[in-house]
């Protein structure tokens, strides 16, 4: 007597499926009551936050243009006489510091050292500037006016870098189930690029912040700070991530992620300043191959049967 067998199989159906805002501001200082300078130090107006866990002072990268960050309790200035121990003590790395010029013909830059001191102190004195770095060279003739222009197309600036947008991943891939949950993830990640912007040397780090998953059979996940992560292989189709998505029908669907990237710059290793403004970049499709499930009593194995219903290469139509 042959006991009857129940065998599970999935069946694939192929169905056709188809700001602008300038960010910081730069402007020339007037010289600070007490300091016995009138000089040409620059302060710096950026919007940071106060980290909730670490207390610390961190660039907001909330903001967008039409919904900027929340202001900075902090002022900056590059300090051109580079005063380090007192107002008439000029920091000795400044005399050893050589600024030649970054192209041939242009000018050398100035020994400066990046300052600073909180926004509630409305004129600061010397003993509140606080130095945020040793010496370093500033290019431009009028500092302030090259700080200024560079903080007015720095957005644009970063909406032109090649960021990588990583990739989609599925669980399962390329087939996953009618009714399952199928785990999706990103592979993006922070990237940074040194260019040169208006004769200055300028540090940008893009940071993704926000996904937006577009599961292709119209619905969507986001925007979200889930970048999902990869599960092992016995939990697919039974694991219910936070980036998952149940597909209701067979088909083929175009799955892509939308990453929204915020950024900071940094001119010739001053403090790093947020970018107010996104760069949103969605990865090409990655198509998902939905199948069902249908069940039926067979009387052998494949092992005994290689061609029996529902074993691997064998047509269940």
């Amino acid at each position: 007597m042959r006991f009857r067998s129940v065998r599970f199989v999935a069946v694939g159906f192929l169905l056709a499926s188809a700001i602008f805002n300038p960010g910081p501001s730069w402007a020339a200082s007037t010289p600070s009551p007490g300091t016995g300078f009138s000089d040409r130090s620059i302060t710096v107006g950026a919007k940071f936050r106060i980290d909730p866990v670490s207390g610390q002072l961190a660039p907001n990268l909330g903001g967008t243009s039409t919904s900027p960050a929340a202001e900075d309790p902090t002022q900056y200035m590059a300090d051109t006489h580079c005063r380090d121990d007192g107002p008439d003590t000029r920091d000795p790395g400044c005399d050893a510091l050589e600024c030649p010029a970054t192209a041939t013909g242009g000018e050398e830059g100035t020994p400066v050292i990046w300052k600073e001191a909180p926004k509630a102190i409305t004129n600061p004195g010397w003993t509140d500037w606080i130095p945020l770095s040793g010496p370093t060279c500033l290019y431009a003739a009028e500092p302030g006016n090259v700080l200024e222009d560079i903080a007015a197309r720095i957005l644009t600036d970063f909406q032109q870098l090649p960021i990588n947008p990583g990739t989609l991943q599925a669980q399962p891939f390329p087939h996953t189930l009618k009714g399952g949950p199928t785990n999706f993830y990103t592979t993006t990640g922070e990237q940074t690029f040194d260019l040169t912007i208006l004769g200055q040397k300028v540090h940008l780090t893009a940071t993704p912040t926000n996904y937006t998953y577009a599961f292709g059979d119209g619905t969507t996940l986001g925007p979200t700070p889930a970048a999902g992560y990869s599960i092992p292989q016995t939990e697919w189709l039974t694991n219910q991530t936070r980036t998952s998505h149940n597909y209701t029908n067979t088909g083929n669907y175009p799955a892509t992620v939308t990453t929204s990237f915020t950024g900071t710059y940094s001119v010739n290793n001053g403090p790093p300043l947020p970018i107010n403004g996104n760069l949103n970049i969605t990865t090409p499709p990655t198509t998902i191959h939905v199948w069902k499930t249908e069940k039926a009593l067979v009387a052998d194995t494949c092992q005994e049967n290689p061609n029996s219903w529902g074993c691997p290469g064998t047509n269940t139509g």
